[in-house]
């Protein structure tokens, strides 16, 4: 499943259209489909190339087990579980590293990028941009940035990103919209 993940994920529509291909009916075809945009979305929570490979993939055997359930149940099922390992990957870091470094050493790792190789499809402004907008990403508040990568870049309904994210549909909308106001400020150059 993970095993040919580009180390640039693919778009929600790309994604999408191989999903179909690869027989969207399973839950194989549903977990080839998703598997690079987990990816981006734990590298985002993590910050860690190899934490979000291993948190992506305990998730996926985890759903493995959910296999009789219905198709229309695996999304926000499979999001759930995912968001889970996130947050307990995250605590486990904590507890284990947070006393080994200073918070200085911490920032001054930056961004760390999913693949070490050059993309030629990419120009200069895009990946500054991209950097950008990561690093943006990881400054939010955790529930800003699960609010937003759920309903933004994973496109999923309110009443969906709520289930997953275990609070209401208004805290799903004030988590959003303050995430939305924070990016705005940040991204000013961007636009």
């Amino acid at each position: 499943m993970l095993d040919g993940m580009p180390a640039d994920a693919m778009s929600p529509s790309a994604a999408a259209s191989t999903a179909t291909a690869a027989g969207a009916g399973t839950l194989e075809g549903f977990l080839d489909g998703v598997a690079a945009r987990a990816y981006r979305f734990a590298e985002a929570g993590l910050r860690h190339r190899e934490d979000a490979m291993d948190v992506v993939q305990d998730a996926m055997v985890k759903m493995l087990g959910y296999r009789e359930r219905p198709a229309d149940e695996w999304t926000p099922l499979f999001w759930t579980i995912l968001r889970s390992r996130i947050v307990d990957a995250q605590r486990r870091r904590t507890l284990r590293l947070g006393w080994m470094t200073s918070a200085d050493e911490r920032q001054e790792a930056g961004v760390e990028w999913a693949g070490d190789e050059p993309d030629p499809s990419r120009a200069h402004d895009g990946r500054e941009a991209w950097g950008e907008l990561v690093a943006a990403l990881r400054d939010l508040p955790r529930r800003q940035r699960e609010a937003f990568g759920l309903r933004i870049l994973e496109e999923l309904d309110v009443a969906t990103t709520a289930r997953v994210m275990g609070c209401s549909e208004g805290s799903v909308k004030t988590h959003l919209s303050r995430a939305r106001d924070a990016l705005q400020k940040r991204l000013e150059d961007f636009r």
